[in-house]
Parts: C-alpha cells; sequence; structure tokens
C-alpha cells in the first residue's frame, strides 16, 4: 500500500501570489470587501462556516469547483467543473443564494441559467480568469468587422469555450454559434461545420487546436491564429480565406505551462509512467500524452485506473494534489506533471475567510458580492448555452 506523499514541487517567487495570499492591485479589481474579513489564522473559521451555513439551512447552495483548495471544498454542496455545476445550480430552484466557489464566468453562466429569483454569490470578485479576460466585447467586435471586410463572415460560426464572459457567450449566441466545454468541443465542432465552412474559436487556441487537430482530423495548416493586438489580427485576407479554423490567440495560464520537456522529465523519473493531460494543454504537450481529456475525465480515468498504476497529470495543482491523497490507499501513484507549484492564482482567491465573510453575511441578511448578467446579454448567452445542450 503506498502512503500519499506530498507532490515534487518547488516554489517560485509569484508562489504566494498564485497561492492567493497576496495581491497585485495594479491588475486585480474588486478586490476589496465591503465588510472586515475574518483573519486567515483564526482557529475558528471552520466552526463559523458551518454555523452560517447551518443557519442558512437550504436558503443556501455552495458549488465547489474542483480547482479550489480542500479548506472550500469541504462546505460544497457539490463539486464539478464549470458546466455541471452551472446546471446542478439551474436544478435547485429554491436555493436562494447560489454561492459559487470557482472564478467570474462561472458565476455568470450560474446566474444565466437560474431564475431571476435566486442571487448568485462570488465570495471574492477578484477571483477571475485570464483565458476568459484574454477575449473583450470591444476586440471580438473588431474581429467580426475583418471577417465581414475578409467577405467570409457569413461562412464563419463562433465556438465558444464555457471558459469565457457573458459578452463572449453572448457574441456567439447572437451570430449563429455555440458553447462548448473540453468535454463536447468534437460535438460543438463537428455541428458548426455543418452550419458554416469555418469556425470562429474562442477564446481558448489550444483546445480549439487540439480539437481540430486530434479529434477531428484537420490539419495545423487548416488553423490561423487570430491575435487581437495586432492589426487584422496579424493575418492576410488570403490567411483567413484560406483557414477552417479561426483560433483565438488566448490559453490558460496554467495549463499553458506545462512543456514537452516536463512529460519527458516525468518519463525518466517515473519509468511506466501514465501522462494524463488536459486539452487547455499546448498542441506538442498533447501529441505527447498518453490520455487527454476533461478534468471529469481525468477523474474518471484515475477511478478505473488498475492499483499499482503510475500517473503524472497535467492539470491544476489542486486538483492533483486531492486526487494523489484520494487514490493513495488504492496503491495508484499519482503525481503532478511540473515541478513548480501551478495553482490556479485566482481560483485560489476564494478562501475560507472569504467563504465565512459570505456566509455569515447572507445569513445576517446582507447580500454581498452578486454576479448578476445584464437583460441583452443574458438573452443570447442563453441561446448559445441553449443550442450546446440540444447538441447530440
Amino acid at each position: 500500500m503506498t502512503t500519499a506523499q506530498p507532490l515534487d514541487v518547488q516554489p517560485t517567487p509569484l508562489a504566494l501570489l498564485m497561492l492567493g495570499r497576496e495581491a497585485d492591485t495594479g491588475s486585480e479589481r474588486g478586490v476589496d470587501c465591503p465588510g472586515d474579513l475574518p483573519s486567515p489564522s483564526d482557529p475558528d473559521l471552520v466552526e463559523r462556516a458551518r454555523a452560517a451555513k447551518e443557519k442558512l439551512g437550504d436558503k443556501v447552495f455552495i458549488l465547489g469547483h474542483h480547482y479550489q483548495r480542500d479548506e472550500v471544498i469541504q462546505f460544497a454542496d457539490v463539486t464539478g467543473d464549470s458546466f455541471k455545476l452551472a446546471k446542478d445550480a439551474a436544478a435547485r430552484p429554491g436555493a436562494e443564494y447560489i454561492v459559487f466557489c470557482g472564478v467570474h464566468f462561472m458565476a455568470e453562466s450560474a446566474d444565466i441559467l437560474t431564475s431571476d429569483d435566486q442571487a448568485v454569490v462570488l465570495p471574492d470578485l477578484a477571483a477571475g480568469c485570464s483565458m476568459a479576460d484574454m477575449a473583450t466585447a470591444e476586440q471580438v467586435a473588431e474581429c467580426w468587422d475583418v471577417l465581414t471586410d475578409a467577405g467570409i463572415a457569413e461562412q464563419v460560426v463562433p465556438v465558444s469555450y464555457m471558459n469565457s464572459s457573458a459578452d463572449i457567450k453572448a457574441f456567439t449566441g447572437k451570430y449563429g454559434g455555440t458553447i462548448c466545454t473540453s468535454s463536447n468541443a468534437k460535438k460543438a465542432l463537428e455541428w458548426a461545420f455543418e452550419q458554416g465552412e469555418k469556425v470562429l474559436f474562442l477564446p481558448d487556441q489550444h483546445l480549439g487546436r487540439n480539437t481540430a487537430v486530434r479529434d477531428m482530423g484537420l490539419t495545423l495548416e487548416d488553423c490561423v491564429l487570430y491575435n487581437p493586438h495586432k492589426p487584422n489580427g496579424g493575418l492576410t485576407v488570403e490567411e483567413l480565406r484560406a483557414a477552417k479554423m479561426i483560433l483565438w490567440r488566448g490559453h490558460c495560464s496554467v495549463h499553458g505551462r506545462f512543456s514537452v520537456e516536463s512529460v519527458n522529465d516525468v518519463r525518466a523519473r517515473i519509468p511506466g509512467v501514465n501522462v494524463l493531460v488536459h486539452p487547455e494543454c499546448k498542441n506538442e504537450v498533447v501529441s505527447a500524452a498518453d490520455f487527454v481529456g476533461s478534468t471529469e475525465y481525468i477523474i474518471n480515468m484515475l477511478e478505473a485506473a488498475p492499483a499499482g498504476s503510475k500517473w503524472a497529470i497535467g492539470t491544476e495543482l489542486n486538483l492533483v494534489q486531492r486526487l494523489a491523497n484520494r487514490f493513495a490507499d488504492q496503491d495508484k501513484e499519482v503525481v503532478f506533471l511540473d515541478k513548480t507549484v501551478c495553482f490556479c492564482s485566482t481560483m485560489n482567491r476564494i478562501d475560507l475567510p472569504h467563504l465565512v465573510w459570505t456566509l455569515e453575511s447572507l445569513a445576517e441578511g446582507n447580500l454581498v458580492n452578486r454576479i448578476e448578467v445584464e437583460r441583452e446579454t443574458e438573452q443570447f448567452a442563453k441561446l448559445a448555452l441553449e443550442r450546446m445542450l440540444s447538441l447530440p
């Protein structure tokens, strides 16, 4: 029987920020809460969270994303990826408060899918998503103008990853596109190519490229990269007209860190290891891995893995550590693919002090940090989400 060992990771100079223990006030918005947070060292935090949740009873429903800290996950009523949690929220119409322990775009999706009588709350408004922030409504509108000027807009169907803002989801719905998750990206692209000749994939270039090339048989030459910071996206009219996949220049700051060198290093250190990575990783990393799939796929693979098997996982460190501890007594060795700290910095902003402050505020009748999507944006974003839900 294997005893769970601490994952072999070394802090970087940004480790405290990645852990959410420091703030970069020059880049973050909504850092301050309208009230005093409990001290992180308060030994009574767990009991305070438990008491506030008990006082709220059925009025509150707490969602915990897989990448959250264990100290937060212990209070979640359900755990899952972003779309599963948004659907779970919609399935609880009796809950007055939906406390989403995740990041901003996830809370927006929950607000879109829940009723007007329910309030979606994000414990820390600084919990954003760097990938979602890489595509703004203004940039995407400008991109559509570029496609229109190139004479191809009518051939293009937008497909947006779930990890996008409500504004981008609304753009997608308005122009006849659909949303996808890392689990159903292939189905979404198959649907899109039935509607048009080209796809504009937002905002994660790696998921779009990996799905097109690995799962659908397209080539890397069929894909072009649209850079919103360059005139015309850095592309010629001829390149746009020849492309089948127009990939937005966005990526996940966590999954983008993994490299082929990481894969080669772990294979050298652990003979017989299975390398399992998320499709938000770079194409060369996906090509070098043994298995590729969504967060739920990764969890399911480890659940089904035989005793004695060895796994190197390329996804967020909180989840990998949790899986390592969970399967240690089943003699399954689970290690992190990289040697450096790779927490999701914004996801880690949801800590126990923020959760306690949120629950105690709600228990006292004070609605804090409510996430509300503007009505027209909600209408078109919901249309795009409903198209995804109707996929076979």
